[in-house]
């Protein structure tokens, strides 16, 4: 007798699912940069103070996502991501009650980098990785990574509108509500042990933590990730702070962290689809030194709006298409049992490199009066990235062929 399935375990459901997480964690979190401006004028707050609650939430986020991929992996995403829809509420609620610089930090900062965490890339990717198969992997992947970029193509100008037509603190009281958006969407994300095409593993999570330690390529990968979050965050934060100093409207700050969403999508989709046909280093090597490039190019070239919207297109493009090239290698090459809980660590030094690239930025500006220091150093660590990840081996572990897995 044929079961019939129902609709919500349906794998096109579950991708959907984990997109809309991802879009709604992902697009609240981008538009937290316009807030620095109003919010320090108003509490009468250094850049560094907003800037170093935005580091702590960084770093939340990067200690919280291996636990969160751990529990997931064992236990369910669901609970998970319950647990997170809640704590993001609360930081982000609290960040606009907060009265001085350390409630500004308990809340905007470690319930909120709490909350980002368990409800992240790590779970919704993973969800997703698991219910297609080999061939579709990688597109998959970068489909779900799109979501994410929507998230901030939709936020950012939402956010601005917020804060224009209500002030920000009452835009904050909007953006929490919408963080409660993800308590029925965790429904759709079952647990899932093996994934579609691949045969029940065995491994325990502490024989798959010892042997991801001891492969270079996975050390490599996990610090390359670092410069991503340096990057990414710094952006995040400054750029609409930045380009308000030189001299142009708040609206293109906040048209700008759309742009850059928008042309993620393209930039996470292409590379899903390059990574599903070429190699997955050696497209992260690309991706690391056209940052490079592009922020150089930023340096140099007149401050202009055309200026700003073209750096914003170009690292668009850039943004996060790192991130399903660096899932798909630390499946591809250790298989999906516990790939929350290995891309969790590898994404731990991507918010690492956040939290340095948030605060340097604050503290930077507050004492030179500039971020260009910033922006050179981001300059060089895309140089060294583009260079770390090329003696990485992507190659399936020998236990994956012996299993008889057709890793992708």
């Amino acid at each position: 007798m044929t079961m019939i399935r129902p609709w919500w375990r349906d794998p096109t459901a579950i991708i959907l699912g984990g997109c809309f997480i991802a879009m709604i964690g992902f697009g609240i979190r981008s538009s937290l940069g316009l807030f620095l401006d109003p919010m320090t004028l108003a509490k009468g707050w250094g850049r560094e103070t907003f800037a170093l609650a935005m580091a702590i939430q960084n770093l939340l986020w990067g200690i919280g996502v291996p636990l969160a991929g751990m529990i997931a992996d064992r236990r369910g995403s669901t609970s998970v991501l319950v647990f997170g829809a809640l704590a993001y509420w609360a930081g982000i609620y609290g960040m606009a009650e907060a009265e001085s610089s350390l409630m500004l930090y308990l809340s905007g900062g470690v319930l909120a980098g709490i909350g980002v965490a368990f409800t992240g890339f790590a779970i919704a990717l993973s969800a997703i990785a698991k219910v297609v198969g080999p061939h579709k992997r990688s597109l998959a992947l970068g489909l779900g990574t799109a979501a994410g970029s929507l998230g901030q193509v939709l936020f950012s100008p939402m956010g601005q509108s917020f804060i224009t037509l209500y002030g920000w603190h009452s835009a904050l009281l909007i953006l929490a509500g919408f963080a409660l958006l993800i308590i029925p969407l965790a429904g759709l994300i079952p647990h899932t042990e093996s994934g579609a095409g691949e045969m029940a593993s065995q491994q325990t999570l502490s024989q798959a933590l010892r042997e991801a330690s001891s492969h270079s390529g996975y050390v490599m990968l996990t610090l390359g990730f670092f410069v991503c979050g340096f990057h990414v965050a710094f952006i995040t934060v400054h750029f609409p702070s930045y380009i308000k100093d030189i001299g142009l409207a708040p609206q293109v700050g906040a048209a700008s962290l759309a742009l850059i969403g928008l042309f993620n999508i393209l930039g996470s989709l292409g590379s899903g689809w390059i990574g599903q046909h070429r190699s997955k280093k050696l497209s992260l090597s690309w991706i690391y030194l056209l940052r490079a490039i592009a922020i150089t190019a930023l340096l140099l070239a007149p401050k202009s709006e055309l200026t700003i919207y073209l750096f914003a297109a170009a690292m668009g493009i850039l943004w996060l298409s790192t991130v399903p090239l660096t899932t798909g290698i630390v499946g591809q090459v250790f298989g999906l049992r516990y790939l929350a809980t290995l891309f969790g660590i590898v994404f731990f030094s991507h918010q690492v490199g956040s939290f340095l690239g948030v605060w340097l930025g604050g503290y930077l500006y507050d004492s030179t009066g500039t971020y260009d220091s910033v922006w050179w150093a981001g300059v060089v660590l895309g140089l060294l990235a583009a260079a770390i990840h090329l003696p990485i081996n992507e190659r399936p572990l020998a236990r994956l062929s012996r299993q008889g897995v057709e890793a992708g």
